[in-house]
């Protein structure tokens, strides 16, 4: 059973400070544990929330970050809509990974989402190898507001998938429909996940997720079964948690 936790700050800016210091300590364990650090992000808001301190700490290594995407919408780099264009401005622009480590959509296969979704499977399997789901050191994680994580909706057949460890889908009800996704499989073997959400909008949404575990609602079947959960969440966003109570955050 995961170890879930709650830390909730002030303000999203004291969020973001405290992702900083968490991902710096979860790198530098991970390096010291394998020599490398391998990391997904989602899309949304988390990218510019995880990156606004942590892209100028200098006590991190980022030559040793293996950098993933928990989710990917088909189109190309340069297209509004694509993660990989959201992390690279936050992020990637402004930190010295090598782009060997930087894994992300074949650009050549969006017009092909089950093409998409096959071949960052294996692009995955050339990172950690094909015996065995990936034990990614960290996932960061966003919510919608109808309880979706990463590309993984409600009522849709991909929260089912047991052997893939990367999926697509061409009917996704938030726009851009065409989307590649990685499977719960994958999220539950992580030996971190932690997911952000700031704004208060969705402190109803995370009430029913954390403290009633919908299972319903995708993000609610995110529970490594060794791994951990942590919510990096705002004041706002945690007031309705009632039996999931926020605890110190401490490294």
């Amino acid at each position: 059973m995961s170890n879930v936790k709650v830390f909730s700050f002030p303000t999203a800016d004291d969020v973001a400070r405290s992702l900083d210091a968490y991902l710096a300590h979860a790198s530098a364990q991970a390096i010291a544990r394998t020599g490398r650090f391998t990391v997904a992000f989602s899309g949304g808001s988390l990218p510019a929330t995880a990156a606004k301190y942590l892209k100028s700490n200098k006590a991190v290594d980022f030559s040793k970050w293996f950098v993933f995407w928990a989710d990917e919408r088909c189109v190309g780099y340069t297209d509004g809509d694509s993660n990989y264009k959201l992390v690279k401005e936050e992020f990637l622009d402004h930190v010295s990974i090598p782009s060997s480590q930087v894994v992300a959509i074949n650009e050549s296969l969006v017009g092909d989402s089950e093409a998409a979704a096959k071949d960052y499977e294996e692009q995955l399997q050339r990172v950690f190898g094909q015996e065995g789901v990936p034990v990614f050191d960290c996932i960061l994680l966003g919510i919608g507001p109808d309880g979706h994580t990463c590309s993984l909706f409600p009522g849709h057949p991909q929260i089912s998938e047991t052997e893939k460890w990367v999926t697509h889908i061409d009917d996704s009800p938030k726009p851009p429909p065409r989307r590649i996704t990685l499977t719960l499989p994958v999220l539950n073997n992580a030996r971190e996940v932690a997911f952000v959400v700031t704004g208060g909008s969705k402190a109803d949404m995370v009430k029913i997720i954390v403290d009633d575990k919908d299972l319903t609602k995708p993000s609610a079947h995110v529970a490594p079964a060794t791994g951990s959960v942590y919510w990096f969440v705002d004041d706002a966003t945690s007031k309705d948690l009632s039996v999931v109570k926020p605890s110190t955050f401490k490294l």
